[in-house]
């Protein structure tokens, strides 16, 4: 079976994460190994309070993932998260091949060439309509 580029949500315990945050990354990374996948970016997303209590704890610590994987192996990573001590919860989403390289640049702190080139083209669209705004207003009106 292919590949495909799963997206990855864990929320760690927030106390556990802070004590070893090397180690709670370290602990994904050797889960992503073991399940036969190949990561491809992983990142501090987040540090909240939970919406409500999950398992007694109060704040959680996102993380988010991008990681390749054959499609048969996610439940046995799948597995391996549930029995990490440190995982309080975690979603995989299987992302469309069209928006793998840009929402992996995004994740590794890259800007995507395209996204550039789309700023600047909007960011001259909207200076040119400013500039027949500000046009119109000057022009004084003729009176009758």
């Amino acid at each position: 079976m292919a590949d495909n580029v799963y997206e990855c949500m864990f929320i760690f315990n927030a106390n556990a994460y802070n004590r070893n945050p090397t180690g709670a990354a370290k602990g994904i990374e050797d889960i992503v190994e073991a399940a036969g996948g190949e990561m491809m970016a992983s990142r501090l997303f987040d540090e909240r309070k939970l919406a409500y209590p999950i398992n007694g704890h109060r704040k959680g610590v996102y993380w988010l993932t991008y990681v390749k994987l054959d499609g048969e192996k996610v439940a046995k990573m799948n597995r391996a998260t549930q029995l990490h001590d440190i995982v309080l919860r975690h979603l995989f989403v299987k992302i469309d091949p069209r928006l793998v390289d840009a929402m992996v640049a995004v994740a590794q702190g890259k800007v995507p060439e395209e996204a550039v080139e789309e700023v600047s083209a909007d960011a001259s669209a909207e200076k040119g309509s400013e500039k027949e705004k500000e046009k119109e207003t000057e022009t004084p009106a003729k009176a009758n």
